[in-house]
C-alpha cells in the first residue's frame, strides 16, 4: 500500500509580479512503512513537496493523496485535524518548548491537539520515552539536554500519538556525526517497532545511505529513476 501518492503535481507560487514554480508535474509513490528521504538542492522543491504531504499546503495541479485521502480542497480546520490524528513532525530546530519539562513536551500534542484524558496520555509519553531511551529524563527542561537528546525528545513527541507517518524536515542538520547516526538509526528503529512511515527532507548523505525510496527533485521535476525502492522495512 502507498500511503503517498503525487499523480502529476505543479505547485506555483505568485512572488510579485513573477509566478514562480516551485513544482512541475511530479509523480511519485511512497509504500507505506517506507525509509524515505527526499532529496535535491536548494530551491528543488523538497520543501514544498514535504508542505504538501504534510497538508500545509495545496497543489496548483494534479492529485495528492496522503494515507488514503485527497488533501485538494481541505479546509483550514479540516486539515488541522487531519494532521492531528495522521501526521507526526520532526524539525531540525527541534521546537521544543522551553517552559515544559520533557514529559510535558512529549505530552503536548496528546493534550492540546488530540484532547487525550490524562489516564490516558502518561502510559503513551512513558512509553515513547522509554523507546527514544529517555524515561530518566523525564523531568528535565530542554536548556538541560544535548542535541541529540533534544532531538530524542522530538521524535518521541512526533510518535506520541501513533502518526501513520512522521515528515521530518533537516532532522540531523544541527547534529555532529555520531549523534546524527544514532539519531537515524533510533528512526529505523522506531519504524520498525511502530510501523511508521518515515519522510525527509535532507541534505545529508548519513540519511541518503539509509534510505529505501528516495525522491530526487532538481529545479522542481523529478529525476527519472529516483523514486525507486532500493530495500524495504524489516
Amino acid at each position: 500500500m502507498d500511503i503517498v501518492i503525487f499523480e502529476e503535481v505543479s505547485k506555483t507560487y505568485r512572488m510579485g509580479d513573477v509566478d514562480v514554480a516551485a513544482l512541475r508535474d511530479v509523480s511519485f509513490a511512497i509504500p507505506q512503512g517506507a525509509f524515505t528521504s527526499l532529496v535535491g538542492p536548494s530551491g528543488s522543491g523538497k520543501t514544498t513537496a514535504l508542505n504538501l504531504i504534510g497538508c500545509l499546503d495545496q497543489p496548483s495541479q494534479g492529485v495528492v493523496t496522503v494515507a488514503g485521502r485527497p488533501i485538494s480542497g481541505m479546509g483550514r480546520r479540516e486539515g488541522a485535524i487531519f494532521r492531528g490524528q495522521t501526521l507526526g513532525f520532526v524539525f531540525q530546530d527541534f521546537n521544543l518548548l522551553p517552559v515544559l519539562t520533557v514529559f510535558e513536551n512529549v505530552e503536548y500534542p496528546l493534550l492540546m491537539i488530540r484532547n487525550v484524558p490524562k489516564s490516558q496520555r502518561k502510559p503513551a509519553v512513558d512509553r515513547v520515552l522509554a523507546a527514544v531511551a529517555m524515561e530518566d529524563q523525564a523531568g528535565k527542561y530542554p536548556s538541560q539536554l544535548s542535541g541529540g537528546q533534544k532531538q530524542r525528545v522530538a521524535i518521541a513527541r512526533a510518535l506520541v500519538g501513533n502518526p501513520a507517518l512522521v515528515l521530518a524536515d533537516e532532522p540531523t542538520a544541527n547534529l555532529d556525526g555520531n549523534t546524527a547516526h544514532k539519531v537515524v538509526e533510533l528512526m529505523k528503529s522506531m519504524r520498525d517497532e511502530f510501523g511508521t512511515t518515515f519522510v525527509f527532507s535532507t541534505h545529508d548523505p548519513r540519511i541518503m545511505d539509509q534510505a529505501e525510496v528516495t525522491i530526487h527533485l532538481e529545479d522542481g521535476r523529478l529525476v527519472p529513476g529516483s523514486d525507486s525502492v532500493k530495500g524495504g522495512p524489516s
